[in-house]
């Protein structure tokens, strides 16, 4: 693992997520396993796939509907003797006989000898008869054999993210395992006294765990495989004891909470004597942070402030996820404010909540609208984590930039 990373002591945002990056990048060099088409959901192809068998398998009818020869309805309308139903799954060997035709179904083996498929809805049915009414050409609603894809053709290339189309394509080729790299799997430890589980009946003084379910959603939905969720009090040995776990677990352990200035920082006090690096980066919400290498594996320590710990984790661990699970980068994009903003603290790069104002096309969804504006939702404040329930966005203020007048145009990171 990379060597202890430099202060933190008042370093610019950009400054820290390299830091970051830098401890992370490693985590890269994965090595492979093999796991079911079902459970490669969101995984990373280790491996160009190829296709073991030909698609369409066999020649097969795309219609509900007559197989003849097309040479037997040219001149139309006329008249042909039903010689048999061939249904989806049957073998369908019997072969055409001549001057007749057979009912198939949608998907159904194409008899020897037939060459086009005439849909029920264009005949007529008789008793043991059909009416072809019109002429017909070859291939008409046949699917020939290999015609999607053949054997040995690539499938999936490497290093794609395997998504529900990806595992259609797999399954439908009967591929029971697929080679995937390792998942970077991730602990989660949320400190504080204070801190109870959800459905609890709070006391004085305690509040809802959120940042334990909010991390580790966070990490599952940026493709991290979550191995552990856990809470430690303010007692160090309880933190000692859930840090040896997470670290025996996980390629990479996320904490919040405890890196404060305050009397009772359990995670400054467990971490810095193991040489972990606590101080603050120039940015709000999320000025306190930390780093530490523990037994080879990566701790990042996040403030404990709700909003505080989700926008640290998107601004410093999300891009380098995205990156190792093979996601797409979150690119950023300018947008005129629709409110103004009064005032952001000199000297330290904000993190504002947006919500997307979309531009009204007719009937389109709301959703598939081009976004025409950004308006700030909620306050600054870190702790006011319902409020980023509304939001879509970080708006990026500038660490220089002190107040922006509605119209200006800012920066934005989709969330």
């Amino acid at each position: 693992m990379n060597p202890r990373p430099a202060s933190v002591s008042a370093r610019p945002v950009d400054d820290y997520r390299d830091s970051i990056e830098q401890l992370l990048r490693p985590l890269a060099a994965r090595p492979l396993e093999h796991v079911s088409v079902p459970e490669a959901l969101g995984r990373q192809l280790a491996e160009d796939l190829r296709s073991p068998v030909d698609l369409p398998v066999f020649r097969n009818s795309a219609m509900d509907g007559y197989a003849v020869r097309a040479a037997s309805v040219v001149v139309a309308p006329v008249t042909l003797r039903v010689a048999g139903v061939v249904a989806a799954g049957n073998a369908g060997q019997t072969p055409l006989p001549p001057g007749a035709a057979i009912k198939v179904m949608t998907g159904a083996p194409i008899p020897p000898g037939a060459d086009c498929v005439v849909p029920v809805e264009d005949v007529r049915a008789g008793d043991g008869t059909v009416t072809i009414e019109r002429g017909r050409s070859a291939g008409e609603f046949v699917r020939e054999a290999g015609t999607d894809v053949r054997t040995g053709d690539l499938l999936v290339p490497a290093g794609t993210t395997l998504e529900p189309r990806h595992i259609a394509a797999l399954a439908a080729v009967g591929l029971p395992s697929v080679p995937v790299f390792h998942q970077v799997r991730a602990a989660v430890i949320t400190t504080g006294d204070e801190l109870v589980p959800a459905g609890s009946t709070l006391r004085p003084g305690q509040i809802y765990n959120s940042n334990g379910i909010a991390l580790a959603a966070a990490l599952a939905a940026n493709g991290v495989g979550v191995v552990s969720v856990a809470h430690s009090t303010d007692d160090p040995a309880e933190f000692r004891e859930l840090l040896a776990e997470a670290t025996g677990s996980a390629d990479v352990v996320f904490t919040s909470g405890g890196v404060s200035k305050g009397d009772f920082e359990v995670v400054k006090d467990v971490l810095g004597p193991l040489g972990g690096v606590f101080g603050s980066v120039a940015m709000q919400p999320g000025g306190p942070q930390g780093l530490t290498v523990v037994d080879g594996v990566p701790v990042l320590s996040f403030p404990g402030n709700p909003v505080s710990t989700m926008v640290s984790f998107e601004v410093f661990a999300r891009p380098m996820l995205r990156a190792l699970a093979g996601l797409p980068h979150v690119d950023s994009y300018e947008l005129p404010l629709r409110n103004e903003v009064a005032r952001s603290p000199h000297g330290k790069r904000q993190f504002l909540r947006g919500k997307l104002i979309r531009a009204t096309h007719g009937d389109r969804p709301a959703l598939h609208r081009h976004p025409e504006a950004v308006e700030v939702v909620s306050g600054p404040g870190s702790h006011l984590v319902a409020g980023m329930a509304w939001a879509d966005v970080l708006i990026d203020i500038p660490a220089e930039v002190t107040s922006l007048p509605a119209g200006a145009v800012v920066r934005v990171w989709s969330l």
